[in-house]
C-alpha cells in the first residue's frame, strides 16, 4: 500500500514534467499523510490542470463522511468492479506527483520504515482516482485515492502492495478519459519494473505525522538502528503502550478539511 509519501521536487520542475498550466508554489513535504491536501494533476477539456485534493477518497453517494471509512488506496485488481471507484476510473483518472514513499517492514515484532524512491532521483507519478463529494448544504470536497497493485518480488520484502507508477510517456493514456477507455487504462496498472526503485532504511521519526524535513529521508546507520531497537526493548510496557497511542495514523489532520 501507500500510506505516506514525499514531494521534494520544485514546483517548476513538476510543472514542466506534468505540463499543467497553473503556477502553484508549495514547499517540499517529507511526510505527506492521509487526509492532508495533496497535489493532483487532471486533464480537463484537453488540457492538464493542477489541483489540491484531500487524500482520502469519498464517493459521490456517501451521505455522511464521518461514517465512511478512510479510503486512501484503490486496489487495481478490483477497481473497475467496486461501486466506489467505477465512475472515477471512467471519468476522473488523475496523477499524483511524488519523489518517493515510505513503507514499513515488520521484523521481530517491530516495524522498520524504509524510503523508496526512483533510482535516478527523478520525480514519479502515482496513478490516482479523483472524486468531488458534495454535501447536503452544497459544500464540495475534492478527494483522491492512490491506485495500488501487487508488489513485484524485489519490493515484496518490504510490503505486498505498491503504488502504481505511470511513466511520462503514458501520462496521456491515463489522464485522457475521453480519448482512452477503461480497458486501455487498465493496461497501465502493473507493478514497477525491477530497475525503477531503490530504497534504504530511515529513522522512526517518520512514524509521527507532525515530523517533517530532509532528515526523514536520510539513511540511518546500522548502529543507530540497533540502539533504537534496544531502547524500544528496554522501555516499560506501559510507556510503550502510551507511545503507540500518541501516534495515531492521521495525527488529527482531519481538521484540515
Amino acid at each position: 500500500m501507500c500510506g505516506r509519501f514525499v514531494i521534494t521536487s520544485s514546483p517548476d520542475a513538476l510543472r514542466r514534467l506534468f505540463n499543467y498550466s497553473e503556477l502553484p508554489n508549495f514547499p517540499p513535504r517529507y511526510n505527506v499523510a492521509p487526509t492532508q491536501p495533496v497535489p493532483v494533476v487532471l486533464q480537463e477539456q484537453s488540457a492538464r490542470h493542477f489541483h489540491l485534493m484531500r487524500w482520502g477518497f469519498l464517493p459521490a453517494w456517501v451521505k455522511d463522511p464521518r461514517k465512511f471509512a478512510l479510503v486512501i488506496n484503490a486496489r487495481s485488481e478490483t477497481v473497475r468492479d467496486k461501486p466506489a471507484f467505477r465512475n472515477a476510473l471512467k471519468r476522473r483518472r488523475c496523477l499524483l506527483p511524488a519523489d518517493g514513499y515510505y513503507e514499513w517492514q515488520e521484523t521481530g515484532g517491530r516495524k522498520r520504515p524504509f524510503f523508496i524512491h526512483a533510482r535516478d532521483g527523478a520525480p514519479i507519478a502515482f496513478a490516482g482516482l479523483a472524486e468531488t463529494w458534495v454535501g447536503p448544504n452544497g459544500e464540495e470536497v475534492d478527494t483522491v485515492a492512490i491506485v495500488t497493485t501487487a508488489a513485484p518480488p524485489h519490493l515484496a520484502m518490504l510490503h505486498s502492495r505498491v503504488p502504481v507508477t505511470v511513466s511520462p510517456h503514458d501520462f496521456t493514456l491515463w489522464l485522457d478519459c475521453a480519448g482512452f477507455d477503461v480497458d486501455e487504462a487498465m493496461a497501465l496498472l502493473v507493478p514497477p519494473r525491477e530497475d525503477l526503485f531503490a530504497w534504504h532504511e530511515v529513522s522512526t521519526e517518520v512514524n509521527r505525522v507532525a515530523n517533517d524535513g530532509p532528515r526523514l529521508i536520510q539513511p540511518v546507520a546500522q548502529d543507530h538502528v540497533t540502539n533504537e531497537a534496544a531502547a524500544a526493548d528496554a522501555a516499560p510496557p506501559k510507556k510503550k503502550a502510551r507511545a503507540a497511542r500518541a501516534r495515531p495514523v492521521d495525527d488529527g489532520q482531519g481538521s484540515l478539511f
